[in-house]
């Protein structure tokens, strides 16, 4: 995806946990930070943690949407992720692209992956990969309008 490209519509995910949200609720509402994760992916789980800060620190200001991708056979297993997403404190929404409808909606090649939108749901920063939390942040504070 380019930058400013507008958010792809939510649709195509086999199955919804932790409540259902849809494109036009996000949009207009406040910015979006969108984080595609898979359960066999190691690097995604180190930074869970991160994620969740971001969750939880800017609650009010940003919304937080996980969206599993299967990597393999053994990432399609429901009661697995429902497992993981439990064990790393996943309580955003999760779409589970079994499809990988959104996976291709996103243009999406990696997990970890991070795709910020601002609240006219366009593109402000994509980054894949384990690290780089400190520009992850640095840029969701920009789209936020927090100076740092």
């Amino acid at each position: 995806m380019k930058l400013r490209t507008p958010m792809p519509e939510l649709e195509g995910a086999t199955e919804g946990l932790n409540g259902q949200v849809n494109r036009d609720e996000l949009v207009g509402d406040k910015p979006t930070l969108i984080h595609f994760w898979s359960i066999s992916c190691g690097l995604c789980k180190e930074a869970m943690p991160n994620v969740n800060e971001f969750r939880d620190e800017y609650k009010d200001k940003l919304n937080v949407i996980a969206v599993h991708m299967p990597r393999s056979e053994k990432d399609l297993n429901l009661e697995e992720i429902k497992s993981v997403a439990a064990e790393h404190d996943i309580s955003q929404p999760i779409f589970v692209d079994s499809e990988h409808k959104l996976t291709d909606a996103f243009e999406n090649q990696y997990v970890p992956s991070y795709y910020v939108f601002d609240e006219e749901g366009k593109l402000r920063h994509f980054q894949a990969g384990g690290g780089g939390m400190k520009m992850l942040r640095k840029r969701v504070n920009r789209v936020l309008g927090i100076k740092e």
